[in-house]
C-alpha cells in the first residue's frame, strides 16, 4: 500500500510541464492586434477630418453640414476597410505556408 502512495505523491509533486511551443504565434496574434487596434482608431478619424477640410470643404466647396455628411460615411468605409482586412490576415495568419505545386 505504501508504494501506490509514495507513486501517487511524486506525481503530484512534479511540476507541471512548460510548453512554449506557441510563443511565436502569441506574440505574432498580439502584434497583428495591436496594429489593426491603432489602425481602427487613427485611420477613420483621421479620413473624417482630411476628407472634411481638403476635400469637401476645400476641393468641391460643400456647406460645413453637408462636407460632416459625407466625411462621416468616409470613416464609416474606413472603418469597414480595417475590419475587412483583419479578419483577412486572422484568419490567414494560422494557415500554413505552401511553397510548392500539390498535386
Amino acid at each position: 500500500m505504501d508504494g501506490n502512495v509514495r507513486a501517487s505523491s511524486d506525481t503530484l509533486a512534479a511540476p507541471p510541464p512548460i510548453f512554449r511551443g506557441n510563443e511565436g504565434s502569441l506574440v505574432s496574434a498580439l502584434k497583428t492586434l495591436l496594429f489593426f487596434t491603432i489602425l481602427m482608431v487613427t485611420l477613420p478619424i483621421g479620413l473624417y477630418f482630411a476628407s472634411k477640410a481638403y476635400i469637401f470643404e476645400g476641393s468641391m466647396k460643400m456647406s460645413s453640414s453637408d462636407s460632416y455628411f459625407y466625411a462621416a460615411i468616409v470613416a464609416v468605409l474606413a472603418v469597414h476597410v480595417v475590419l475587412a482586412l483583419f479578419v483577412y490576415v486572422a484568419w490567414n495568419e494560422g494557415a500554413p505556408k505552401s511553397k510548392g505545386k500539390h498535386d
